[in-house]
């Protein structure tokens, strides 16, 4: 065991390890099953009911956090499904109103069909929106691995045609995110969230190197918060537990002078809550990205590809008498 945790420790074996296993369904199956490994799910997951995570929602705004709520799901191969998942964010949004949370909700378009067919996908993810704009409230589109970010992206284009208020993610991991970045802002539509990026690509597609990522995340968070990119009506959620990348950004918006209010920091759900709660205490808009649902194991999988400390709680359980 701790040949393997030393392997992970290293960065790459067991990260590719656990992202290749989060694609497995016969592995889905398996883990599903085991009462631990529910259990240790909800380090990053709040549940598997809409409730429930309200529930959590409503412990975040009490600390001065705000949230943005995502039903687990991906990859979704029917149109009934797809319809499903939409009628699932409906009432998600039902329950933010009715609730009165402070929360955003996030989806992914696999999840609404996006490999079905683009204009059905669109179509659901619209009459979110809508609902969404009826409630003053915002939907971000998560971005997925590179196979799906083009189309994505499409569909982000489309819908802004419409819906102001709804955002995309960019990964600072890929090659391309500059360029991405860059024509958002053009297009006046930059509500993007950063983060590096959680799927394995390969180096032709993703920079391989961890400094390499850092350094394209703070050029990005740069060029989201100048001058001429908030003219446009740019708008930065900086997403990271990286303590170096959270520094990087006060200290560019201090000699900015760049209002609090003008971006915002986000983390996952579970993971650095002490540093969630210094942020919103030092007076940065902070939000949280909380999952729930069934569908938890794919996510699940890819935190654990993130976090040393997790799989030692996994792996001790397989030995336990």
């Amino acid at each position: 065991m701790r040949l393997i945790l030393s392997l992970y420790k290293g960065g790459a074996v067991l990260r590719a390890f656990f992202i290749y296993l989060s694609k497995l369904q016969w592995m889905r199956n398996l883990i599903l099953k085991l009462a631990f490994a529910r259990q240790a799910s909800r380090r990053f997951v709040a549940g598997e009911t809409a409730q429930a995570a309200i529930e959590a929602v409503r412990q975040l705004n009490r600390q001065n956090i705000l949230a943005t709520l995502d039903h687990l799901g991906e990859d979704v191969h029917t149109e009934a499904d797809a319809r499903s998942a939409r009628d699932d964010y409906v009432h998600l949004l039902d329950l933010i109103h009715q609730s009165g949370v402070l929360s955003h909700v996030s989806l992914k378009l696999t999840q609404f069909g996006l490999d079905v067919s683009e204009g059905l996908c669109c179509e659901l993810v619209a009459s979110v929106a809508e609902r969404a704009a009826q409630m003053g409230t915002f939907v971000r589109i998560d971005m997925e691995d590179s196979a799906h970010v083009e189309r994505t992206l499409a569909v982000y284009r489309d819908l802004r045609r419409k819906y102001s208020n709804i955002g995309i993610v960019i990964q600072a991991y890929l090659y391309r995110s500059e360029d991405d970045i860059k024509r958002l802002v053009d297009d006046g539509i930059a509500r993007v969230r950063l983060v590096k990026g959680a799927y394995k690509e390969p180096p032709n597609v993703a920079f391989p190197r961890k400094a390499d990522v850092d350094a394209s995340m703070v050029k990005l968070m740069q060029l989201m918060l100048g001058d001429e990119a908030r003219a446009h009506g740019a708008y930065l959620a900086m997403a990271t537990h990286d303590v170096k990348m959270i520094d990087a950004t006060k200290k560019f918006v201090a000699e900015h002078d760049i209002s609090k209010d003008a971006f915002e920091f986000q983390m996952l759900y579970g993971i650095r809550r002490d540093l969630q709660q210094q942020l919103a205490a030092e007076g940065y808009k902070m939000r949280v990205y909380v999952p729930y649902g069934n569908e938890w194991y794919p996510y699940f999988m890819r935190r654990l590809a993130e976090r040393p400390a997790n799989v030692w709680f996994i792996l001790s359980n397989f030995f336990k008498p």
